[in-house]
Parts: C-alpha cells; structure tokens; sequence
C-alpha cells in the first residue's frame, strides 16, 4: 500500500477511535445528567442539538460550505430524521421500560442490520467475516449485559430499541447514497430537522422547557454540545466518507464498552467479570467486521 494511502488509513483509523471515546463520553454525561433531574432527558437532547445546529450553520459559513439542494438537500434530511429524530425519540421511549442489558444487545444489532441494509442498496459485497463480526458483537455485548437479560420487559420498548438501532443503521446508508455534501452543512440542515422533531416529541414525554440550576449540568450540556455533538458528528461524516457503512457502525458497539470502562473509572462503578470477557468477544467481532474487512468505500 502507498505511503500516503496507509498515512490516509490511519488518519480515519484514528479519527474512528476519537468518535468512539466520544461517545462513550456522551454515555456519562447523559447518565449524570439524568441522575440529577435538573434537565428532563428529551429536552436536555433537544436543546443540545438546537445549539450544535447554529454552532454548524456558523462554520458552514465561515469555511464557505454550499448548503445542499436537490437530492443532496433530500439526503441531508434524511440523515437528520433518521440518525437523530427518530434515533432519540425512539431509544428515550423504549428505555423507559427495556431493560438496560436487553437494549444494549439490541443496539448491537447495529453493524449487522448497516450491513444488510447496505447489501439491500448496492452499496456493498456479501461477505462471511462481516456477518460473523456481527453475531461474535451481538454474543460478546450479551455476555457483557447478561446480569440486566432476566426479568420480564414490554415487547413494545424492545421494539422500540431495536428500530432505534435500524434507523441508524439506516441513516448511515442513506448518507451514502446521496449526493456528497460538506460535513458542517449536512450536520447544520441534519440537527435542525433532528431538534424540531425531538421537539414536537417533548409534550408526549411529559417533558418541561427548563433551565438548570447546577454548574455541574451546564458543564455536562457544554460538552454534549461540543465535543459529543460537534466532534462527534464532525468525525462520524469524516469517518463514513472513507470507509464503509458498516465498518463504520461499529462505533455503536465499542462506545458501550469504553464507557463501562470510563464509568468505573471516573464513577467507580464495577467491573464484572462477564464485561471483560464480553469485550474480548466484542473485539474480535469488531476486527473481522471492520478493520479485517475491506473498509473503503469501493471495496
């Protein structure tokens, strides 16, 4: 491989991790900032998404991004409704009664349904290592949550859950069969249509348009705004334009296990033996799904 085509590798390679750690990031900040209830869940995502919007509008501007038209602006849309709108709305209502160690295996459904979408659009090739990388994720993630899998759960929340996880999925597919589009605009138009759907979703959830009250949750929000939101999304579109869908949807997989890790460290929660034999299992499943795999886009 050329130099600065291994130099490129890496670079999203990199890239890639940075996303993850951010997400896993967004899991504590999210999970401090319900624990405090100064901001409901619904609302405290809405406004996160209201501001990164302007912040993204801004850059836009600033580096001279053209705003999307036609099927480009159809697919910025898209992207927005599915990976944000829909994508919240539908895991805060399915949380509310799936258990945390069922819903964190149907979310790892998540590389395993981008594939089959993506073999469904054309967009990739039929290919076993994918297809065990994904059930070696979704084995190794309930291992990692097999104390939350008893107990009884409402087959509507799980349902739920699990199309959180396909509108991802989903969306991440869409992005790549559209017309390609500055990352600050397509997040700018993506995170206004996600916000005003969270939006008109908030009276359905009972939700209130406060303002916190504790330093600690404006700390929390400011970096769920920035880095978590603006970083994160900034990476994700950079990541998703040079590897495939389904290498990419990976960062649903890994984000979970560094934020237990991050969680025991920063919340001193524990660590069980069945997460560091899980996360064995997820890593495996993770190399034969995305680094094994060919991830650019015409492979």
């Amino acid at each position: 491989m050329p130099e600065s085509e291994t130099g490129s590798d890496r670079t999203t390679l990199i890239a890639f991790l940075a996303m993850v750690v951010g997400i896993a990031g967004n899991v504590i900040a999210v999970r401090y900032i319900a624990s405090t209830g100064d901001l409901d869940p619904m609302w405290a995502a809405t406004s996160r998404f209201v501001l990164a919007a302007l912040i993204f509008t801004v850059v836009a501007r600033v580096v001279h991004a053209r705003m999307p038209h036609g099927r480009a602006l159809v697919g910025a849309i898209l992207y927005g409704a599915l990976t944000i709108g829909a994508f919240f709305a539908f895991v805060y209502w399915g949380l509310q009664e799936a258990p945390a160690g069922l819903a964190g295996v149907l979310l790892a459904t998540g590389p395993l349904l981008t594939y089959l979408f993506a073999l469904a659009h054309g967009q990739e090739r039929f290919r076993w290592d994918s297809i065990a990388g994904a059930a070696a994720v979704v084995l190794g993630t309930a291992v990692i949550f097999s104390v939350g899998l008893g107990g009884k759960a409402s087959i509507p929340h799980l349902l739920a859950v699990l199309a959180a996880s396909a509108c991802a999925a989903e969306g991440a597919v869409i992005v790549k069969g559209f017309p390609d589009v500055h990352p600050a605009a397509r997040n700018a138009i993506g995170m206004a249509v996600g916000a005003v759907m969270l939006l008109i979703l908030m009276p359905l959830f009972g939700e209130s348009f406060s303002v916190p009250t504790a330093t600690s949750t404006w700390v929390a929000q400011a970096y769920l705004v920035t880095f978590g939101t603006i970083g994160v999304f900034g990476l994700y579109l950079f990541v998703l334009s040079r590897w495939t869908a389904s290498a990419t949807s990976y960062e649903f997989v890994l984000a979970p296990v560094v934020g237990i890790a991050l969680a025991a460290w920063l919340l001193d929660e524990a660590v069980t033996p069945g997460f560091a034999v899980g996360s064995i299992i997820v890593l495996v499943g993770v190399y034969l799904g995305a680094l094994r795999s060919p991830r650019d886009e015409d492979a």
